[in-house]
């Protein structure tokens, strides 16, 4: 059990795990997920952990084929600007090694925005907090479960 599904748990929250055999030659862990897994990539979520220009770190949670957008995850976090976060910093905040950070059940609560296009689907995978195991839930309990907000984060 990872620290995600652990509060998934303890919040009773309905969700599937999903796990597949990772493999080290793929340039991308969710790419990976979509195709280990059989399900569209729109629908397999990457976390990204950023800083924002106060120096506070925030989780950004997208599509794996969409591109985070620095101007618009700022502007939906009440900030100037917002960069990708050092990976030790990553690691520290969120217990999470890159490739397995899950949005869930991370050490230190960070803000946290979801990209609008989850709300329109039934379910999305995230990752479970380890690389090869990935969690299904709607969008309504990865919100919920986070206490994050929803905007649109990704490069059009």
């Amino acid at each position: 059990m990872t620290p995600a599904i652990n509060l998934l748990k303890k919040l009773k929250i309905e969700h599937k795990v999903h796990s597949y055999e990772h493999d080290e030659s793929y340039d991308s862990y969710g790419l990976e997920a979509a195709d280990k897994l059989n399900v569209q990539a729109q629908r397999v979520f990457k976390t990204l952990v950023v800083k924002l220009d106060s120096g506070a770190l925030a989780v950004a949670i997208l599509p794996v084929d969409k591109k985070l957008s620095m101007k618009l995850v700022a502007k939906a976090l009440s900030a100037k600007k917002a960069e990708m976060a050092d990976k030790l910093e990553v690691q520290r905040s969120t217990g999470y090694v890159l490739g397995g950070v899950s949005p869930l059940g991370q050490k230190k609560r960070l803000k946290t925005v979801v990209d609008d296009s989850a709300s329109e689907l039934p379910s999305i995978f995230v990752s479970a907090g380890k690389r090869g195991l990935e969690i299904e839930l709607s969008c309504q309990d990865l919100t919920s479960a986070t206490q994050g907000i929803s905007a649109s984060i990704t490069v059009r």
